[in-house]
C-alpha cells in the first residue's frame, strides 16, 4: 500500500487519474496479461494537500496510483523556475503469478515529442513556442538497480545484462510515438510488488537551463517520502 501511514478521504465517486499539464493530460493505464484496467479506479481517496490515491483490485493483483505535487528543489543558481511540477507513483503487489504487467502514462494522440532519456532515465520532452515540457521515470537500468532499494524484486538486479542487450529481453520500456511511455515488467510471483516513479515538470521554452529535465529524475521512494512530509505538514496546518 501507498503511504498507509497517512489519513485519507474516501471519494465519494471516482474519476479518472491525471495529471494535467499545459499540453494536456497525462492519463495512465495499466494492462495485466491480456486485460487493461478500467480508466475510472474502484476506490479513490483524498489524502492530505493536494493528494490522490487511486485503487484498482483484481483477482491476481492489487494496484494503486498516487498523485502528489513535487518540488525537485532545483538550484536557483543554476536552475531556473519550474511552471509546474507534479508526479505520481504507481505500485502494484502481484496475489498470483504474473507473466505479462504494462504500466503506460500518455499524453494526447498528436502531442508529439522526442525522447530525452539518459543514464536510469527515460525521458521525453514536448516543446512548441512558449512551453517545454518534460516526462521522466525509470529506464530499465532504473530498474534494475531499484531491487536494492526494496522498490522492485530483488532478483531482477540479475537482470542488468538483458539492458544492453535486448535479444531475448521481454520487458522494458516503449516510447511508441513519443507522446508518452509504457513499461512492461518482468514476471512478477505472488507477494512481488513493484514501484514506478512517472514526474511531469513544465517551463516556458525560453528557459535554456535544463531544468524540467532534471525535475523528472527523483525514485519512488524519494517521491513517497517527500510526498508524506508535505502531508504531514499540510495536516499540521489544518489544526
Amino acid at each position: 500500500m501507498l503511504l498507509p501511514a497517512l489519513p485519507r478521504t474516501p471519494l465519494r465517486s471516482s474519476e479518472q487519474p491525471a495529471i494535467d499539464t499545459p499540453f494536456g493530460p497525462l492519463t495512465f493505464v495499466t494492462t495485466i496479461g491480456n486485460t487493461t484496467l478500467p480508466l475510472r479506479p474502484d476506490e479513490q481517496f483524498q489524502l492530505p494537500g493536494d493528494r490522490t490515491v487511486s485503487r484498482w483490485v483484481t483477482p491476481g493483483a492489487r494496484v494503486e496510483l498516487l498523485l502528489t505535487p513535487h518540488d525537485p528543489a532545483l538550484d536557483p543558481e543554476h536552475w531556473g523556475p519550474l511552471a509546474g511540477c507534479r508526479a505520481a507513483v504507481w505500485r502494484i503487489d502481484a496475489l498470483t503469478p504474473l507473466e505479462r504487467v504494462r504500466f503506460s502514462a500518455g499524453l494526447p494522440e498528436g502531442t508529439g515529442g522526442g525522447y530525452d532519456g539518459g543514464q536510469a532515465l527515460a525521458a521525453i520532452t514536448v516543446e512548441d513556442e512558449t512551453t517545454r515540457l518534460t516526462v521522466g521515470g525509470s529506464d530499465e537500468e532504473a530498474i534494475c538497480q531499484a531491487a536494492d532499494a526494496g522498490e522492485v524484486p530483488r532478483r531482477w538486479a540479475a537482470l542488468i545484462d538483458e539492458v544492453h542487450d535486448h535479444s531475448s529481453s521481454t520487458w522494458g520500456v516503449d516510447y511508441g510515438d513519443y507522446h508518452g511511455m509504457s513499461w512492461t515488467l518482468p514476471p512478477l510471483e505472488a507477494g512481488d510488488h513493484c514501484e514506478l516513479p512517472v514526474v511531469a515538470a513544465w517551463a516556458p521554452a525560453a528557459d535554456e537551463s535544463a531544468n524540467t529535465w532534471y525535475a523528472v529524475m527523483p525514485s519512488p521512494t524519494a517521491l513517497l517520502t517527500q510526498a508524506a512530509a508535505a502531508a504531514d505538514t499540510a495536516l499540521a496546518g489544518e489544526r
